[in-house]
């Protein structure tokens, strides 16, 4: 049976302005957009010309069970952060703390518009099953650090083996090598190796620190994007390289490559004093971008519109110039960019016979007074909100609706990881 969201402004990243459409979802897809007041139905929710439609947001780099670490190391810096605080606690981890934590991550994302997040982390097949029993929509990597013997390498493999492309689709598994500086350069090549015969993505943290490329042991011998092609990595399916504050501006044209996206992570970057990535000045050279939280030990929120809006000030900021990064540019690295780097496709856009990933988000607010559709997108990028959501649907599910979520049970969720978190943490 087919629904019709009627009277609703929609926006995407291919359009110049927002749109009000009849949008009809029929099984997983958007079967038809068209002008409001085309389409009629029993089977109907009114938008009023009141209500935004949007891809849902792609939480392009993050750990989600991360969740139970929240809080445990604030204000300090990155490989203190890692080693003092983190690690410690991380070694007491398990599968069904592992899923406890992605649940609680899921309850945070839907209620905030995600439909679709990036995961690399530790017992990845919990979180596989997290995201098959929850509905949403994953690209999942098993973290590797230090892979002398290859074993998490063939536990990643695994993983893809029994996950990729389950729920119709809706897990997407890439190999997960942490960075260069827990990974040498023959570990990396091996990963690159397995990536290209098994046609599968990567996920990678890269240059997220000034002095990072230092602590390699490949510091001396090679440059960073002499390790990416050297090793086979540019040649992979897709390569998502996550935080990238550091780059040497020289060689961004080596980024411009169809296979390869950058995550920008603002809101982490800042809280562990990395620094602000020139993003603006990489979009200008035509790399792909898209946005994540990473985990929200280090953020320490999965909020995507606070994503959104600091990676667009963030830029305005460091450049002295307020036309850099606009609205638009922000919500595109929310949606569609994050989609094609995590390797699904037909997804990021309301589009005919893409699939019915979105969020309908109330514009009957206080702060949206005097929007229209040129200006949509700056009201939401500056102005709104996730408490502005109403509305969270993945491959055409309703998962999430005014408060109540259809598919997971708040209150077990919460108390499940609080009692994983107890644990790990006494």
């Amino acid at each position: 049976m087919s629904k019709i969201y009627k009277n609703v402004a929609v926006w995407d990243a291919r359009r110049s302005k927002a749109e009000f459409c009849d949008v009809e979802v029929e099984g997983t897809e958007f079967r038809t957009v068209a002008p409001a007041g085309s389409l009629n139905g029993e089977n109907c929710f009114d938008g009023k010309r009141r209500t935004a439609m949007l891809p849902g947001f792609v939480n392009a780099h993050g750990h989600a069970s991360m969740t139970l670490l929240r809080g445990l190391g604030e204000d300090l810096p990155l490989m203190e952060w890692l080693q003092n605080r983190i690690w410690p606690v991380e070694d007491r981890l398990n599968k069904v703390f592992v899923k406890a934590g992605a649940k609680q991550a899921m309850l945070e994302m839907l209620s905030t518009g995600t439909t679709c997040f990036a995961d690399m982390y530790f017992f990845m097949d919990g979180v596989a099953e997290a995201v098959l029993e929850t509905g949403m929509r994953c690209g999942l990597s098993r973290g590797m650090i230090d892979d002398k013997d290859g074993e998490k390498l063939r536990d990643n493999i695994k993983l893809a083996e029994n996950f990729n492309g389950a729920g119709g689709g809706l897990v997407s598994v890439q190999l997960g090598p942490h960075a260069p500086y827990t990974m040498t350069f023959y570990m990396l090549r091996n990963v690159a190796e397995v990536a290209i015969s098994k046609r599968l993505g990567v996920q990678l943290h890269w240059l997220e620190t000034k002095d990072e490329w230092k602590n390699t042991s490949m510091s001396g011998t090679m440059t960073p994007e002499q390790c990416l092609e050297n090793s086979g990595l540019t040649r992979v399916k897709q390569l998502v390289l996550s935080h990238c504050v550091w780059l040497d501006e020289s060689r961004l044209g080596f980024y411009k490559k169809d296979n390869i996206t950058l995550v920008n992570n603002p809101k982490s970057n800042l809280k562990l004093g990395s620094g602000v990535a020139p993003v603006a000045k990489y979009l200008k050279a035509g790399i792909k971008i898209a946005l994540g939280t990473d985990g929200a030990s280090s953020n320490n929120s999965l909020d995507m519109w606070e994503e959104m809006r600091f990676a667009a000030l963030a830029q305005k900021g460091y450049f002295m110039d307020p036309v850099q990064l606009k609205a638009e540019e922000a919500l595109k690295m929310a949606t569609y960019a994050g989609a094609q780097a995590l390797g699904f496709d037909k997804c990021g856009l309301i589009k005919e016979g893409w699939k019915a990933d979105f969020m309908l988000v109330d514009l009957d607010s206080p702060q949206y007074m005097g929007w229209n559709e040129d200006n949509l997108a700056g009201y939401l990028v500056y102005s709104g909100s996730s408490k502005d959501v109403k509305t969270t649907v993945v491959n055409g599910k309703t998962l999430y609706e005014c408060g109540e979520f259809t598919t997971l049970d708040k209150e077990k969720v919460i108390a499940e990881a609080l009692s994983a978190r107890s644990e790990m943490t006494k």
